[in-house]
């Protein structure tokens, strides 16, 4: 497998994940106002999963184009993608920061670098890498401020730590095992990853928190919305931009998400501006930068070559 060829279209697509899971973090705040955190991310999976199964069962329902043999790692890295991070999330950020939760998953970027070195060829952790990854973790920590390491004095903090951190190690691992996927179709795998997600999600809702509770119209338009847009449009775009770009390329997006976060809360929320925020975009954009360089002269390199 040679190293992965990025685009135009991929910076776009890593640049709307990052809105669009960075505003995630708004809807499932109000949301957890009207229902419990299994059944929230079980109503989020269960939706996007009956919207992507239409979809792709109108392009034909097929899966693997060539091998059929790799099953094993498609049910697990759809387990690892949606159902165990989400239930992971949603029952530790009970417990934490929200300073914490988001560091946790600008984690994930750094997971994936020696993950993605072993078992995926062409994807090298080099000096470059690491430092522009380091660099952009620093932003982050930065923009979160205090929070990040602050308590909340809950006896369960411990433990709510350890799920974030463990959905971004599920995060990172699901990343490495969509890429090592043999040709697939798109709408197929990541209808896919979402019915195996479902499957686990929903039943271990039914057992932790009983039946599911009927909430206000107001919370289900919320649900809904969660389940259409940053998780089976998001989705959707998570898999192209892994089998196109690679899973590290991907991991960028998780430093981008607290601060779409921030800024959203900003602009939406009236949340006051601090100057802190500029020098922690800063950060996080120079690591990014230090991180892609040689993607990035590529891609304007073609840009600017004269056309024969």
């Amino acid at each position: 497998m040679q190293a992965p060829e990025i685009t135009a279209t991929n910076w776009v697509m890593v640049a709307a994940l990052g809105l669009v899971w960075g505003a995630t973090f708004l809807f499932i705040e109000i949301a957890l106002t009207g229902i419990t955190p299994f059944w929230l991310a079980a109503g989020r999976i269960g939706f996007a999963c009956l919207l992507t199964v239409a979809v792709w069962l109108l392009r034909g329902g097929r899966i693997f184009l060539t091998d059929e043999t790799a099953w094993g790692a498609l049910i697990v890295s759809g387990i690892l993608n949606s159902a165990v991070p989400f239930m992971l999330l949603s029952w530790g950020q009970q417990t934490v920061t929200s300073g914490f939760a988001g560091v946790s998953m600008a984690a994930v970027a750094l997971m994936v670098l020696p993950l993605a070195h072993v078992f995926v060829p062409g994807e090298r952790m080099t000096l470059r890498r690491v430092l522009g990854f380091a660099v952009g973790f620093a932003g982050v920590t930065v923009l979160l401020g205090g929070q990040v390491f602050a308590s909340t004095g809950d006896p369960m903090e411990p433990f709510g730590r350890l799920a974030c951190l463990g959905a971004a190690a599920c995060y990172a691992a699901s990343s490495i095992l969509v890429r090592k996927l043999p040709p697939v179709d798109s709408f197929g795998l990541a209808a896919s990853t979402l019915i195996f997600g479902s499957l686990v999600v929903i039943p271990a809702a039914m057992v932790v928190e009983g039946p599911p509770p009927l909430p206000a119209t107001d919370i289900l338009v919320i649900i809904a919305i969660l389940g259409l847009i940053p998780t089976a449009g998001a989705n959707l775009l998570r898999v192209f931009v892994i089998r196109s770009a690679g899973p590290v390329f991907l991991s960028l997006v998780n430093y981008q998400v607290p601060m779409w976060s921030v800024l959203l809360g900003i602009l939406i929320l009236g949340e006051p501006f601090k100057p802190i925020l500029l020098l922690a975009m800063g950060l996080i954009l120079s690591g990014l930068f230090i991180s892609q360089w040689g993607a990035l002269k590529r891609l304007f390199a073609r840009r600017v070559t004269p056309s024969s």
